[in-house]
């Protein structure tokens, strides 16, 4: 008996199909099956955004490459090469655009989920205003192109088509598309995504430099002006004669666009990026809602000082640009007073920033730290292009203690960068931390969201009265309740029950009026007035109120070459923070 067990064990082992073994074999089947999947599921959704990124910036390498070499005036890299190479991926671009619309235009009848934080209407509409200067300025190309096309490559008069047709195709996209979550070929989408957000980084660029070798030449000019030799001024005019009288005014009219386009095609790049990161993401519905309507209510103090400071702007750059090309003594005039002007804006930007710390330091609410990639990407564009200005800041308190000679604008100097470090400090903290607050309860519920069905309320004016013969035994107190509330709606009191959250309220002939919250009205104001603020501090570099290349402090210190490449560095990304900030601070608006 002993032995016949023993054979049976050893059949069980080895030969025979048993339920043990056939068990066993389905687990490995599954777990064999569960890491298939998993290979099969998330490796490539993990890595098409690693090769997707890794594609984007060597593509934007490839244009900072060609844009290094232009920059030497070398015979064999020329601008018709770098335009060549935006135009084709610009080209690339509008053909993933046209498929990817073509593909959601066939699946109407699915229902494409949406990122409500991805952008907003008034965001899409000032990138549409910027549109429309960026094709006026291709306008402009085109007609300078015509004077000259007799002597000039025929790039110059393809690239101004393509980026015309690029930028009125991606206007479209941007109102109809950007807040999608993409959920299908979500590999290749996430490359046609990421090129769209590096062709636009490398237009922005491309612009960036234009921009900086314009004020450069500027610059070096005036220093020959001034009596300074050794500098070689680059005339990038072709060499044959403009057929046409309108090339000196196209000419000189491409640089007070240039700052439009620029900001154009960084905000789409953000944009698109929001777009990128939010493939394949699950939205949270019970966070994924508008915001109610905003209410001005109250806003007098904030508007006011904000005009006036942006009129103040307006006087302080036509005197600047009309003085700084005169003597000496003017000159530096031209100087301290920007400086001074800065040093009143700066102190004002700080207060009211320190004023809404303040304010929510006595306000206890908790932060959101649910996920929002266009909240985070606010974060961090923030902090990354305030490095600009702190650079520049630093450089020139450097300058300023370092320095032997003295004019009378070297202090102030001083004084204004310092408060230029301080300044972001404060206007970043305040910014992110609106944007990071928790909202009230009762501020949450959106009405744009559909209202629950009026079936399901006790209080429904589509539910037949029910007269009949009743027991008031059995009555709930939310019937009770509903009805000591109708008999003294009639009498035209006012009385209101504890509600259920699905629960919809009775419109009532007299409203409450909601009393004005102070501590929002003055967040309000603080809003508004850092937004006029931060337009007129990007309006003056924009259009050529540049003292850090007039001074001479920061050059004598670090050299005209080294000086002038912190410039082209820092410049861009102050002027980008300035925009950014705008836009954040709308927002802070919105959600106060």
């Amino acid at each position: 008996m002993v032995e016949h067990s023993g054979l049976d064990i050893m059949c069980l082992n080895k030969y025979c199909h048993s339920s043990s073994s056939s068990s066993s074999s389905e687990q490995e089947k599954k777990i064999f099956t569960k890491l298939k999947f998993n290979l099969s599921g998330d490796y490539p959704k993990k890595n098409a955004e690693i090769l997707s990124g890794q594609y984007g910036a060597n593509l934007l390498l490839i244009g900072a490459a060609l844009m290094l070499a232009i920059a030497n005036h070398g015979p064999s890299v020329q601008e018709e090469h770098l335009l060549s190479f935006v135009t084709g991926l610009m080209i690339l671009q509008l053909i993933w655009m046209m498929w990817y619309i073509l593909v959601r235009d066939r699946q109407k009848n699915t229902r494409t989920e949406r990122d409500v934080h991805a952008t907003t209407c008034w965001i899409r509409g000032g990138l549409t205003l910027l549109a429309l200067l960026s094709l006026i300025m291709d306008a402009f190309r085109i007609g300078y192109y015509v004077g000259y096309q007799s002597c000039v490559s025929a790039v110059l008069g393809v690239y101004p088509v393509i980026h015309a047709t690029h930028t009125i195709a991606q206007v479209h996209f941007l109102w109809f598309h950007i807040k999608d979550v993409i959920k299908s070929f979500e590999t290749f989408e996430r490359f046609g995504v990421i090129h769209a957000v590096f062709t636009n980084l490398l237009l922005w660029s491309n612009g960036v430099m234009s921009e900086a070798e314009h004020f450069l030449n500027n610059h070096m000019r005036r220093l020959s002006a001034l009596g300074y030799g050794n500098l070689t001024i680059d005339h990038s005019e072709p060499s044959c004669n403009c057929t046409t009288s309108t090339c000196s005014m196209f000419s000189s009219t491409l640089s007070y666009l240039y700052p439009f386009n620029i900001e154009y095609h960084i905000f789409v790049s953000a944009m698109l990026f929001v777009m990128w990161k939010n493939i394949g993401r699950t939205i949270d519905l019970s966070m994924n809602r508008k915001r109610p309507t905003t209410k001005t209510q109250g806003l007098t103090l904030g508007p006011i000082l904000g005009l006036l400071a942006l009129a103040s702007t307006i006087g302080i750059l036509v005197v600047y640009i009309t003085n700084v090309e005169q003597s000496l003594q003017t000159r530096q005039s031209a100087i301290s007073m920007f400086y001074i002007y800065g040093i009143v804006m700066l102190v004002f930007m700080c207060s009211a920033g320190a004023s809404g710390l303040l304010i929510y330091r006595v306000d206890h609410m908790p932060l959101d730290t649910s996920k929002n990639p266009s909240r985070q990407l606010d974060t961090e564009l923030l902090f990354g292009s305030s490095i600009g200005s702190w650079l520049m800041s630093w450089c020139s308190i450097v300058a300023v203690v370092g320095t032997n000679s003295s004019p009378p604008y070297r202090w102030t100097n001083l004084i204004y960068s310092l408060l230029i470090v301080l300044e972001k400090y404060v206007q970043n903290l305040f910014i992110i931390e609106s944007l990071y607050r928790q909202q009230e309860n009762g501020e949450r519920e959106d009405p744009e969201l559909p209202a629950a069905p009026e079936i399901f309320s006790v209080t429904s004016s589509l539910a037949p009265p029910y007269n009949g013969i009743i027991n008031r035994a059995y009555e709930t107190p939310d019937r009770t309740c509903v009805n000591m509330e109708n008999e003294q709606e009639e009498s035209g009191q006012v009385y209101r029950c504890p509600r259920k959250p699905s629960e919809v309220p009775l419109p009532v002939g007299n409203k409450v009026v909601e009393a004005p919250n102070v501590k929002r009205q003055i967040l309000k104001n603080i809003a508004v007035f850092l937004i006029m603020c931060n337009i007129s501090l990007w309006i003056l570099p924009a259009f050529g109120c540049r003292p850090q290349y007039d001074n001479g402090l920061e050059q004598e210190t670090f050299g005209f070459s080294i000086w002038t490449t912190v410039l082209n560095f820092a410049v861009p990304l102050n002027l980008f923070y300035r925009m950014h900030a705008v836009a954040s601070l709308f927002e802070v608006f919105r959600r106060v």
